[in-house]
């Protein structure tokens, strides 16, 4: 089974002014981290709300030139045996490049997609090839 796992990061950002800024840099900054070794890891803004209202914040917190920014971290996992074990796996592979970073999993979803695809490929390369053979045993 291939799972697309999903990765809470609170990254830390210094000197800087405005929650974009800090998103900006934060984003960077990850990329740099996982790059060359994880390019495969997709990085977006995290989605932070409020506890008490439900109302939508910035995925950065700024005090005193200082941010802490929510980025969700977003890659796939491979011929796992159970949902858990993806997860496992992509909390091991990212927070062994991003140290000191705290890693919360938020969600796993099984890729069905890359199978049906597959299958379906693999069924119209059958058609096809009981099609030439028809159109090889119309012709003798």
């Amino acid at each position: 089974m291939d799972c697309r796992v999903v990765v809470e990061a609170a990254v830390p950002v210094y000197d800087v002014e405005t929650p974009d800024e800090a998103v900006r840099i934060a984003i960077s900054k990850t990329g740099e981290m996982l790059n060359p070794d994880l390019n495969y890891v997709e990085i977006n803004m995290g989605e932070r709300s409020c506890p008490h209202c439900g109302e939508a914040l910035d995925p950065a917190f700024v005090a005193a030139d200082e941010s802490l920014v929510a980025l969700e971290l977003e890659m796939s996992v491979f011929n796992v045996e159970r949902e858990e074990h993806a997860s496992r796996i992509a909390r091991k592979e990212i927070g062994q490049r991003l140290e000191n970073i705290p890693l919360e999993v938020l969600h796993v979803e099984e890729e069905v997609e890359a199978e049906s695809d597959a299958e379906n490929a693999e069924a119209a390369n059958g058609e096809e090839s009981e099609a030439r053979d028809d159109e090889d045993g119309d012709g003798a």
